[in-house]
C-alpha cells in the first residue's frame, strides 16, 4: 500500500513516521569522522592560495585567466551545496556526504596529472562539488546524535570550514616551496580518499528521509542564478565593474532568482523551501552569515600579503610563504578550541548569545588591526582572536538553522546556509582585492599594497562585523516559559479527534497568542504556555515549546486537526487542534523522547518521534488525503437515487467502509486508507454496479454508477388443454442452482418475480410433471418477461 507523506520534523528529530528508532548510539569515532571530512574539504578550497602569484606562469597564462582556478571552485561550491543537501535528504545524507569527498578526489586527480589552464579550471570545478560535505554532515549528526552531544559536535563541524583553511594554508605552503607543486593535489586526493574510507567505516546512514521528486527546474534556475551572481562579484575586479559585461551579469542575476523564487513558491516538491527560508530566525541568520563569511575571509586575505611583504616597505613583515602559514596558523587551532565553550554557550543562554558574543569579538579584533600590524606577535593575537570570535559565530548559525527548520529539509537548509558564507568569502575577495589594488605604493617599480589599504580593509572587515552584529541583535531570543493561568493543572477531556477546541478544567491565560490553540495537558501534568512575541501578524515561540502546521495536499493549511502528545509508553501528555492556519503549538514536556500524533477527518493520520530538548522544536505534519473517494448513484434516466448504499471492500472482502448516498445521490468514502478496493453500489429496483479502484495517497478518486432498473419475469401456468393452471409451485433458481424465489400461482395461472440483479436465471413450474425454462435477462434489464410460460402434464421444458 502506497505510503503516505512524511512529516516534516525538527529540532533534534530523530525520524518522522512513527516506529522509526531513535538516535543510534553512535561510535566515539563518530564526530571526528564527520569533522575530519570538513577539514579535509576545506583544505582543498585553500589549497592554491600559496600558489596565486605564481598561477600564471605555472599555467602558461595571463593573471586575469589564472584566476578562473580559484574562481571555478567558489561557483561550484556556492551551486553545489544546497543542491547536495537538498539531494541529501531525499536519498541518504550519508551517500552524498561519499558523492561529495569522491568529487573531491576525482576533481584533485584531474588537477594533478595537469598544466593546461582549461583541464586544470575543470578539475576545481569539481573539487567544488565537495564544498556540500560540510552541511550534510551537520544533517547527518542531527539525525544520529542525542540533544546532549549534539550542540558541541555540530559547532566542531561548522568551525571546520575555517579549521582546514587556516590549517591547511601553512601545510600547502610548505608543500609549494619544497616539492612539485602537483603533489598539493595528490595530497588532496588522499585526504579525500581517508575520508571516504572513514565515512563507510564509521558513519550510519541517516534514517531521515524526503521521498520526493527533485527540482531539477529549481536547480537549473538557482545555479544560473549564483553563476550571474558571483562570477561578476570575483571577475569585476578584471572586467570593470562598470563594464557592460559586469553589470549586466548583475542584472541577469537580479531577474533570474526573482523568476526562480516565484516558481519555487508554486512547486509542490521545491529546492528550496523559501516559505521556510522567509522565517524570521533563518532569514535573519542567514543574512548574517554573508557577514560572517566576508569578517572571515578578509582575515585570509590581509594577513599572509602583510606578513609576506619586504620590511623595507616599512610595514611589511618579510616573512616566508610557509612562515607566514604558520603564523596564520593559530586562527584554526583557536577555532577548533573554542567550540566546545560555545556549545555551551548555546546550550546555557541560546545560540543567538553566541551569535552575537562572536560577532563583538571579531568587530574588536578588526577595530585592534588598525593599530596592531607592526610586529608580528600582534599578527598571531589578531589571527587567535578572531579564530575565536569566528569559531563562535560559526557554531552557532546550524543550531540556530537546525531549531527553525523541520528535520526533512535539515540537509537544504544547512547548504543554503553554507551558500550564504559563500557569498559573503566572494564579496569579500571582491571587495578587498579591489581596495588593495588601488591603495598602493611604488616598490622598485613594483606596485604594492600601501598600509592605508590595509587599514582600510581592516575598516570594511569591521562595518561587516558590525552589520552581522546588528542583524544577530533582531534574532528571537530564549525566554523561559511562563505558566498557563489557572488554579491547577489542565485536564485533557473528550476524545482524541476533536473536531473543535479541546476544554480545559480551568480558566486559560488572556495573553495567549491571538489564533494559536492553548495546550491542553494530560491529567496530572503541567501545561505551561511558551512566552512568545508577535511578529508580521504571526506569533515568534520561544523556550521549550513543540510547534509548527498541519498541512495537507498542496500544502493547504488544515484547521480543527486534533494534535496528540505522548511518551514511548503511550501515556497522553498533552493534545490540542490547529487554528484555522493549521498552526498549533505545545509545551514541552520533561521527556526527552515524545511522539507527536496528528490527524484531521478525510486525511491520513501522521506520527513523528521528536527528541525534546531546551530549544523550540518545530515539527510540520503532512497529512496526504486519505483516498477520497466520491461518487454518485443514478438511475438510467440521470435520476438520483438516494439511500442506495455505496459499500468498499479490501481485497481480502472485507468491508472498509459503507455510506448511503443523499437525496441528490451524492456520496463519500472519506477515510479510505490508499490501496485497492472493489466498490458496489446498490439501490432498492435496480440492479447493482461493482467496479475496482485504486486510491492513491492525496489523489481524490470519483465513481459515478449508472443503476438499470431490475428486471421482471411474468408468466402463465397452463394445463394441456390450454386452461389457466392455479396452485401451481413456481420456483426461480439463480446460476449457482439456489432457490432464490418461490410462488404459487392464482386461479388465473399467472406468476412473476421481480428485482431481478442477476443475468441468468432457471424457471421451474411443477404440477402434474415439472416443467423448466432457462433465461436470460442481462439483455433485456428493465423490461418484463411475459412469455415464460408453462404447458403442465408432458414434461414442457425448453431454454432461452
Amino acid at each position: 500500500m502506497p505510503q503516505s507523506a512524511p512529516p516534516r520534523v525538527a529540532e533534534h528529530l530523530s525520524a518522522a513516521p512513527s516506529g522509526t528508532p531513535l538516535p543510534r548510539e553512535v561510535g566515539g569515532g563518530f564526530v571526528a569522522v564527520l569533522a575530519f571530512c570538513g577539514i579535509a574539504v576545506s583544505v582543498m578550497q585553500t589549497l592554491v592560495v600559496p600558489l596565486v602569484t605564481e598561477l600564471p606562469q605555472l599555467l602558461h597564462t595571463t593573471s586575469s585567466n589564472a584566476s578562473w582556478v580559484v574562481t571555478a571552485t567558489l561557483l561550484a561550491g556556492a551551486v553545489s551545496t544546497p543542491v547536495m543537501g537538498r539531494l541529501g535528504d531525499m536519498f541518504g545524507k550519508r551517500r552524498m556526504l561519499m558523492v561529495a569527498l569522491a568529487l573531491m578526489v576525482v576533481g584533485s586527480l584531474t588537477c594533478a596529472v595537469t598544466s593546461d589552464l582549461v583541464v586544470m579550471v575543470i578539475g576545481r570545478a569539481i573539487q567544488g562539488g565537495a564544498m556540500g560535505a560540510i552541511p550534510l554532515g551537520i544533517s547527518v549528526m542531527r539525525d544520529e546524535l542525542p540533544p546532549h552531544k549534539l550542540g558541541s559536535a555540530m559547532a566542531l563541524m561548522s568551525s571546520s570550514l575555517g579549521v582546514g583553511g587556516a590549517l591547511g594554508l601553512p601545510a600547502a605552503a610548505f608543500v609549494a616551496q619544497h616539492t612539485n607543486w602537483h603533489a598539493l593535489f595528490y595530497g588532496a586526493a588522499g585526504l579525500g580518499v581517508i575520508s571516504i574510507a572513514l565515512v563507510l567505516a564509521v558513519v550510519p546512514e541517516s534514517s531521515v528521509r524526503t521521498p520526493s521528486r527533485f527540482d531539477a527546474i529549481g536547480a537549473l534556475g538557482l545555479t544560473a542564478g549564483l553563476v550571474c551572481l558571483l562570477l561578476p562579484i570575483t571577475k569585476g575586479g578584471d572586467w570593470g565593474w562598470t563594464s557592460g559585461t559586469t553589470l549586466g551579469l548583475f542584472g541577469t542575476s537580479v531577474v533570474i532568482l526573482l523568476l526562480w523564487g516565484v516558481f519555487e513558491l508554486r512547486t509542490a516538491e521545491p529546492l528550496v523551501d523559501l516559505r521556510t527560508t522567509a522565517r524570521r530566525q533563518v532569514l535573519l541568520t542567514n543574512l548574517t552569515s554573508i557577514m560572517v563569511g566576508f569578517s572571515f575571509y578578509s582575515m585570509s586575505l590581509i594577513l599572509p600579503q602583510l606578513l609576506q611583504l619586504p620590511e623595507a616597505t616599512g610595514y611589511g613583515l618579510g616573512q616566508s610563504m610557509v612562515m607566514a602559514g604558520l603564523y596564520f596558523a593559530p586562527m584554526g587551532v583557536a577555532m577548533m578550541l573554542v567550540s566546545p565553550l560555545s556549545a555551551r554557550i548555546n546550550a546555557s543562554s541560546g545560540p543567538k548569545v553566541s551569535l552575537v558574543l562572536g560577532l563583538l569579538v571579531i568587530g574588536a579584533t578588526y577595530g585592534a588591526g588598525l593599530v596592531m600590524i607592526d610586529h608580528i606577535w600582534q599578527i598571531v593575537v589578531l589571527s587567535t582572536a578572531l579564530g575565536v570570535g569566528i569559531g563562535i559565530s560559526y557554531s552557532a548559525m546550524p543550531t540556530l538553522i537546525v531549531s527553525a527548520v523541520p528535520a526533512a529539509e535539515t540537509g537544504a537548509a544547512n547548504g543554503l546556509n553554507t551558500l550564504m558564507r559563500s557569498i559573503g568569502m566572494s564579496t569579500s575577495s571582491a571587495v578587498v582585492g579591489v581596495i588593495l589594488a588601488h591603495q598602493t605604493i611604488d616598490f622598485g617599480g613594483v606596485a604594492l599594497p600601501s598600509k592605508d589599504g590595509f587599514k582600510v580593509s581592516f575598516l570594511v572587515a569591521c562595518a561587516a562585523a558590525v552589520g552581522g552584529l546588528l542583524i544577530a541583535l533582531c534574532l528571537p531570543g530564549r525566554r523561559r516559559a511562563g505558566r498557563v493561568a489557572g488554579s491547577g493543572p489542565l485536564a485533557a477531556s473528550g476524545p482524541l479527534a476533536a473536531s473543535g477546541p479541546v476544554a480545559a478544567s480551568g480558566p486559560v491565560a488572556d495573553s495567549a497568542p491571538v489564533g494559536v490553540p492553548v495546550a491542553v495537558a494530560a491529567a496530572g501534568a503541567v501545561a505551561e504556555a511558551p512566552a512568545s512575541e508577535v511578529v508580521d501578524g504571526l506569533p515568534v515561540l520561544t523556550g521549550s515549546v513543540i510547534h509548527g502546521r498541519v498541512l495537507g495536499p498542496g500544502d493547504t493549511p488544515l484547521a480543527d486537526a486534533a494534535i496528540t502528545l505522548i511518551d514511548t509508553g503511550g501515556r497522553q501528555l498533552g493534545r490540542t487542534v490547529t487554528g484555522r492556519d493549521g498552526r498549533y503549538h505545545l509545551p514541552a514536556p520533561d521527556a526527552a523522547s515524545v511522539v507527536l500524533i496528528g490527524s484531521a477527518a478525510g486525511h491520513q493520520p501522521q506520527a513523528a518521534t521528536l527528541l525534546v530538548s531546551d530549544l523550540p522544536v518545530v515539527c510540520d505534519l503532512r497529512l496526504s488525503g486519505g483516498g477520497g473517494l466520491t461518487g454518485s448513484v443514478r438511475a438510467v434516466g440521470g435520476e438520483p437515487l438516494a439511500g442506495a448504499t455505496a459499500t468498499a471492500t479490501g481485497p481480502e472482502g472485507e468491508v472498509a467502509g459503507s455510506v448511503t448516498a443523499d437525496e441528490k445521490g451524492e456520496f463519500a468514502l472519506p477515510e479510505l486508507a490508499p490501496g485497492t478496493y472493489t466498490l458496489t453500489v446498490a439501490a432498492a429496483g435496480h440492479r447493482p454496479y461493482a467496479t475496482q479502484v485504486e486510491l492513491i495517497a492525496g489523489e481524490p478518486v470519483r465513481v459515478d454508477a449508472e443503476l438499470p432498473p431490475a428486471a421482471r419475469v411474468r408468466g402463465t401456468v397452463r394445463d394441456r388443454g390450454g386452461l389457466p393452471l392455479g396452485d401451481a409451485r413456481v420456483s426461480l433458481l439463480d446460476a449457482s442452482g439456489d432457490v432464490v424465489g418461490q410462488v404459487i400461482t392464482g386461479a388465473d395461472g399467472s406468476f412473476g418475480f421481480g428485482a431481478l440483479t442477476g443475468d441468468h436465471y432457471t424457471v421451474v413450474a411443477s404440477g402434474y410433471a415439472p416443467a423448466t425454462r432457462q433465461i436470460t435477462v442481462g439483455d433485456a434489464a428493465g423490461t418484463e418477461r411475459r412469455d415464460v410460460d408453462f404447458l403442465l402434464g408432458h414434461g414442457d421444458d425448453g431454454e432461452e
